[in-house]
């Protein structure tokens, strides 16, 4: 017998006489076996519990960047030629007492310089500082130009040697590069290799950000300050707050079960849906190290997206069991019952949420593919947790009888509008032409300032240094040391020049190469530019008196060969068949980004030839504007594939593509108004961020899935659309009201973070929660009035 064909509840309640083989297939396996269901889901949940001692935290820096993009492309095919311009760290060493040419300051940079060379996996021939031979000067001299190390090997520490090293220091090019401008610190520039050299395995981004910390208060007792930068340190800051990230996961879980057990006022049911949504992140947790996979910064959120998408769920089972044992109902038939009314639903919506994840594939950034893994792992497993494990367990311990009595309370009184709670009352009115007509016509005033402010959103960083951290954290201080006391920041790309073999230092390459530097300099956000070509300049000065009247390109190529041949080896490389040209910007944001890389595509189209090649980028700016190009091309494309799923699974469901864009359009009014509210905060759509965007719609789908499917069966068995949405209410929109509040205070407490991506997604995920519950019960049934035909009853045989 269905449910709806039920005329009393009391039917129910005597589960001797409930027909066992009624219900779906998967109903009849699941309830009839239920024994069997929990003991092989206890020993699920200590299988994969014990695999998570294998789990690991940590990040690839290869993941992070787009490994299918042209600049990418460029760089991985000229890397054994670009040695140390990859992933790096920039350690610069303050003496706090005075000036780096003093023998104790000098003494404690080769020792500090010592032991960062002694690091694993530290690619170590391409380490420099002014301790390491690559680090060299070149002068004039009567016997014609010459050079070597800015240390010497007869070094010795006396005032004679000091004047010879800052006499070095000046004629080697790195003031503002290797050596601060205002001569009070020197930089270590510590270039890494993927995998860690002792274990073979990948760095582990935590452990040397705790060994550089150590280094930290170990010398700053000796007169020196740190400063240290790079994907590294950021990866191991957020790795090591990742402490205080769970302390705050916790407090959402606390707020989430005291809400749950002040409506309910059941504590076994209320510890039941949070049991069941935990299960379902220890089974995902337990399962990544299976597939080889694991946790990093960006993707350290998901967990609790599936815990959140698991209580809506866990939530909507609950109520639904609770109200039929109010009715009278056994809990078992409760259970059953419920799993029939809802499974599809859920179901639904579970795999709208796993198609949100699973688009995200198609962006090809490998941290964003293993988070949409990661995220469809937890969905998948929430089908078993929430929709089966939790009405089983509830079939067993069912509700206390004052929860069950309580749930009664609200629909207890009948359709009889003078006697609903007025609550329910003001929601109704948005079925009623007046109101609904309001509603549409608001949405669509939102929905078009919405989006005219979202064209104005940012790819990529808009703040300097790392805006996953906060501004006053010690990171983004010592980004802020770097960039003011040096010329060359942190933020590099570098334009590969293609030449044939031996012939990078060719006059025609070289004036080319200045022809670039030149526009480069123009430009905004270009602090300086190092390049043979300007090698070549200042060489012809040196040989010129130093007047500077000669800072030109000598046309002689025995000159030029000449100067190459004293030149760094990161210049261009030993078959001089690859120039390397620097671009030191100010910071990374997307509009600094862009004016490069567009500059530089504008200048190889017009000078690069068959022998001579433009290529774009190497260096962590030139891997950022790639990333920034990827996630811009991604954005959109990934919001259709997301809603054009979504909508098919609506439609199967609904068999309505009224019913349909009832549901859709309140989740892209969400979406449109998320990416407004991202230009209003700041916050640019970038590889942390975008993956949040494309869960909004799989997240929000799940309300409106509940709440449209109560309302469609209502208005089918011949219902108005009042009584249907009033039905729809007190069974499932209660409960959507509940949770989306609920989860919205729960996140919207993480802006306390220290953390600011986590303090920017708890904005983002609160604003989601709410304007998706909103969207539900307000949009969605003044939609309805204009898009769902008079009730239609059906003739059933």
């Amino acid at each position: 017998m269905k449910l709806s064909e039920s005329t009393d509840p009391l039917d129910f309640s005597d589960p001797q006489s409930f027909d066992k083989r009624s219900g779906s297939l998967v109903e009849r396996l699941l309830f009839n076996r239920r024994g069997l269901v929990l003991l092989l889901c206890f020993f699920v949940t200590v299988i994969l519990s014990g695999q998570l001692r294998h789990l690991e935290i940590n990040a690839n820096f290869e993941k992070m960047i787009p490994y299918d993009h042209p600049y990418v492309q460029n760089y991985l095919s000229n890397r054994d030629e670009l040695g140390g311009q990859g992933n790096s760290l920039r350690i610069a060493v303050e003496n706090t007492r005075g000036f780096i040419y003093e023998s104790t300051y000098l003494e404690t940079l080769k020792q500090i310089n010592d032991e960062v060379f002694l690091i694993p996996g530290i690619d170590r021939p391409f380490m420099r500082s002014l301790w390491t031979p690559s680090t060299r000067w070149m002068a004039v001299t009567e016997d014609g130009l010459d050079g070597g190390a800015v240390i010497p090997d007869d070094y010795s520490g006396d005032a004679q040697s000091l004047n010879v090293v800052k006499s070095n220091v000046e004629r080697s090019g790195e003031i503002g590069k290797l050596v601060a401008l205002d001569g009070r610190s020197s930089v270590i520039y510590v270039p890494l290799l993927n995998l860690d050299t002792e274990t073979g395995l990948t760095i582990d981004y935590q452990a040397l950000s705790q060994r550089l910390e150590t280094l930290r208060d170990k010398y700053s007792q000796r007169g020196v300050e740190l400063h240290i930068i790079g994907f590294a340190k950021v990866v191991g800051d957020l790795i090591s707050g990742l402490q205080k990230i769970i302390i705050f996961f916790v407090l959402a879980v606390f707020i989430i079960g005291a809400v749950l057990l002040w409506y309910t006022r059941c504590a076994r049911s209320t510890f039941l849906v949070l049991f069941c949504s935990l299960i379902a992140i220890v089974w995902q947790l337990g399962l990544l190290p299976l597939f080889g996979l694991g946790l990093d910064p960006y993707s350290i959120l998901v967990p609790f997206l599936v815990f959140a998408i698991g209580i809506s769920h866990g939530a909507q089972k609950m109520n639904g069991i609770m109200q039929d044992i109010g009715r009278g109902a056994h809990k078992l038939i409760a259970a059953r019952l419920t799993f029939r009314r809802l499974f599809l639903t859920g179901l639904t919506a579970l795999l709208c949420d796993a198609v949100g994840f699973a688009v995200l594939s198609i962006i090809k950034i490998e941290v964003i593919q293993d988070l949409a893994l990661v995220a469809s792992i937890g969905v998948g497993m929430l089908i078993f947790t929430n929709l089966v494990l939790l009405p089983i367990l509830l079939s067993y311990v069912g509700v206390s009888p004052a929860a069950a009595a309580k749930s009664m309370q609200s629909g207890a009184v009948g359709l009889v509008k003078e006697d609903r709670h007025r609550v329910w009352l003001f929601l109704d009115r948005f079925t009623q032409r007046g109101w609904a007509t309001a509603t549409v016509c608001g949405a669509l005033g939102l929905a078009v300032f919405g989006f005219y402010v979202s064209l104005h959103v940012k790819i990529g960083d808009l703040e300097p240094g790392a805006p996953e951290l906060r501004a006053n954290s010690r990171y983004n201080l010592d980004n802020a040391y770097i960039t003011e006391n040096y010329a060359a920041s942190s933020d590099v790309m570098i334009v590969m020049v293609k030449t044939p073999e031996n012939q990078c230092a060719l006059y025609k390459t070289q004036a080319k190469v200045d022809d670039l530097v030149w526009r480069l300099r123009d430009l905004p956000g270009v602090e300086s530019t190092r390049s043979l070509a300007q090698l070549s300049r200042a060489g012809l000065v040196g040989m010129n008196e130093g007047n500077p009247k000669w800072f030109d390109l000598s046309q002689n190529q025995a000159m030029l060969n000449s100067i190459a041949t004293n030149a760094s080896r990161d210049l261009f490389n030993q078959r001089c068949s690859l120039l390397s040209v620097f671009i030191y910007l100010s910071d990374h944001k997307a509009n600094t980004l862009e004016g490069v890389t567009n500059l530089v595509t504008d200048f190889s189209r017009d000078n690069a030839t068959t022998e001579v090649q433009f290529l774009l980028a190497a260096g962590s700016a030139g891997f950022e504007a790639a990333t920034n190009q990827v996630v811009r091309d991604a954005n959109r494309e990934m919001l259709i594939w997301v809603y054009a799923a979504v909508a098919l699974l609506c439609l199967i469901t609904f068999r309505s593509w009224r019913a349909t864009l009832c549901a859709i359009l309140p989740l892209m009014l969400t979406s449109v108004l998320c990416e407004a509210l991202m230009v209003w905060l700041g916050i640019g759509i970038k590889v942390a961020t975008l993956p949040v965007i494309a869960l909004g719609v799989g997240i929000g789908v799940d309300y409106a899935l509940y709440v449209m499917s109560v309302l469609l069966k209502n208005h089918r068995a011949g219902l108005g659309l009042s009584e249907s949405y009033y039905g729809a209410l007190l069974f499932t929109g209660k409960v959507v009201m509940l949770t989306g509040i609920t989860l919205s205070a729960a996140v919207f407490f993480w802006v306390f973070s220290p953390i600011k991506f986590q303090a920017d997604m708890g904005v983002l995920l609160a604003f989601m929660f709410l304007l998706n519950m909103l969207g539900a019960l307000i949009l969605l049934p003044a939609l309805a009035y204009f898009l769902l035909s008079a009730p239609q009853v059906k003739n059933e045989k």
